[in-house]
């Protein structure tokens, strides 16, 4: 609803108008009735409006009056009609000037009274459009600006536009907003539409905060929304900053019915360190499973750092890096043993094998990429960790460190023999001998140590579909050439090239032919 002033020093006037039209009915609200331009004047002092219909001569004040001193002291942008029994020009030409928007004689009409709402709904549609437009725009280009910073890529003038466009406070975190879905096979575009989703919750649940929500884009694979934390936020939550991401995150998922988790960066001081904060987010992210499974993983709990700081065991750590290299068990072995043995001799807390396993794991990464630079080597972290914690080992403890350290060293070894480019073609191998079986994308992503959901979106992308379609298009194929080549039933072929199920043999065949496979034996058979 429009919200609508009326100005009059005769009641009888205010009256007729309130009750001239059904004001509701064409979208408007009569939220204030003024006797005189001074009573007007106070209440605009104080109130927002959408709409000032007034009288042109009252005492005191007159219409005229009241609107060249809305206008000139930007009191309100509301727009202004003036009523009145004079058709005199210099009114008019006055009132224009001012940007009146129209000009309306007594005693009013009906029809011209709803000819000027229809008229000022109009143009309040078009300014909200175009409002929303630029406001779109303003923030494309902040949200720029932003990742630049974010990103450690930025110059003093980035740092200074950002830092006027929005309310930043001295200490700063940057948290990493994403889905929790273990589903095997999501397409590319379906996780960017995803992301999107989740971009519109965030600044639905932030609308007071959405100059500071972002794409996390900076890698491919990343379909995660960045948010830049100020400790004011938590203002109405104890000043506890989790807490308050706790509420947001609920929220999140109440809005989009799917599992929310938030990485929530270290505290820094000031917009040029924001980088600092990104970069522990994303050191925190490539050992989350070394953690304990949680919501909101924060990177001071997770690393317990001391004021003192913590050693590296790099010794011992290099000795297992080397026996993951040459896939040494036992040396393997004696290299956890010691480092935990130098950890507990040490007094440390186990807290601080996280930040010894921050360097074995990006001394991993390292060793990976010579192999393969294509691979995303942060899930296959993920993924092989994963795979170790299955086996019941308790995350962080010894046994599920030596347990990832021989599946890794099983990785580089399918490495050393394969590139992504090779595993294709074996795929493509695999499914021409064995069609028939019941194969699927987790069971092959298994087979050659790649992440199921990355290795998912690199075969669309070479293929141009799923591996599920793949493999239905090959049984398919085949299904074909029995059907032209021998007189087997249709139910027979069906199980001969992997199905079971008769019907929904037939259901596939005439999703990719366009017919049943009787119909196309027949077209076919001469």
């Amino acid at each position: 609803m429009l919200k609508v002033m009326l100005v009059d020093d005769e009641p009888f006037i205010t009256q007729g108008l309130k009750v001239l039209i059904d004001w509701e009915k064409e979208g408007f609200e009569i939220v204030k009735i003024a006797n005189d331009g001074e009573e007007a004047y106070e209440y605009l002092k104080e109130n927002d409006l959408d709409l000032i219909i007034s009288d042109i001569k009252m005492p005191g004040m007159t219409g005229i009056e009241l609107l060249e001193k809305v206008r000139e002291e930007k009191l309100s942008d509301a727009y202004f009609v003036i009523l009145s029994g004079y058709s005199d020009f210099s009114y008019t030409q006055k009132a224009i000037w001012y940007n009146c928007m129209d000009y309306v004689l007594k005693p009013v009409n009906k029809s011209d009274l709803i000819t000027v709402l229809k008229k000022v709904s109009e143009s309040s549609e078009q300014e909200k459009l175009k409002k929303l437009h630029t406001n779109k725009t303003e923030k494309a280009y902040l949200e720029r600006y932003l990742t630049s910073v974010v990103l450690g890529k930025f110059d003093k003038n980035d740092i200074e536009y950002v830092e006027s466009q929005m309310d930043l406070s001295w200490n700063l975190r940057y948290v990493s907003i994403f889905i929790d879905d273990e589903s095997a096979e999501i397409e590319d575009k379906d996780l960017r539409e995803r992301q999107k989703k989740l971009y519109n919750a965030c600044l639905d649940v932030l609308k007071d905060y959405s100059n500071n929500i972002i794409f996390d884009n900076a890698d491919e694979n990343s379909y995660a929304i960045g948010f830049i934390y100020c400790d004011y936020m938590s203002n109405g939550y104890n000043s506890k900053f989790d807490l308050f991401l706790e509420y947001v995150r609920k929220h999140l998922e109440g809005l989009l019915q799917k599992k929310v988790m938030m990485v929530v960066g270290k505290n820094v001081n000031g917009t040029e360190n924001l980088c600092q904060s990104y970069g522990s987010v994303n050191i925190l992210k490539s050992q989350l499973a070394f953690h304990d499974k949680k919501e909101i993983y924060i990177y001071d709990i997770e690393f317990n750092k001391n004021q003192s700081g913590e050693m590296l065991c790099k010794n011992s750590l290099d000795k297992l890096i080397l026996a993951i290299e040459q896939n040494d068990e036992k040396a393997m072995k004696n290299s956890v043993d010691a480092f935990y043995e130098e950890i507990k001799k040490s007094g440390r807390s186990n807290d601080a094998i996280n930040l010894n396993i921050n360097y074995l794991l990006f001394q991993l990464i390292h060793i990976a990429t010579k192999q393969d630079n294509n691979v995303n080597q942060e899930e296959i972290l993920t993924y092989i960790s994963e795979q170790s914690f299955d086996n019941s080992f308790s995350r962080g403890s010894s046994e599920h460190l030596l347990e990832f350290s021989k599946n890794y060293a099983i990785y580089l070894q399918q490495l050393r023999k394969t590139t992504v480019g090779d595993v294709f073609t074996q795929v493509e191998e695999l499914v021409k001998e064995h069609y028939a079986e019941n194969l699927n994308l987790v069971e092959i992503s298994k087979r050659f140590y790649i992440n199921n959901s990355y290795f998912g979106r690199i075969f669309y992308k070479k293929y141009g579909i799923t591996f599920k379609d793949y493999l239905t298009v090959h049984r398919v194929n085949v299904a074909c050439n029995l059907l032209l080549t021998t007189d087997m039933r249709v139910a027979d072929i069906g199980e001969a090239v992997g199905y079971k199920d008769r019907d929904y043999f037939i259901k596939k065949f005439i999703e990719k032919k366009g017919c049943t496979p009787a119909k196309y034996r027949k077209s076919h058979a001469q």
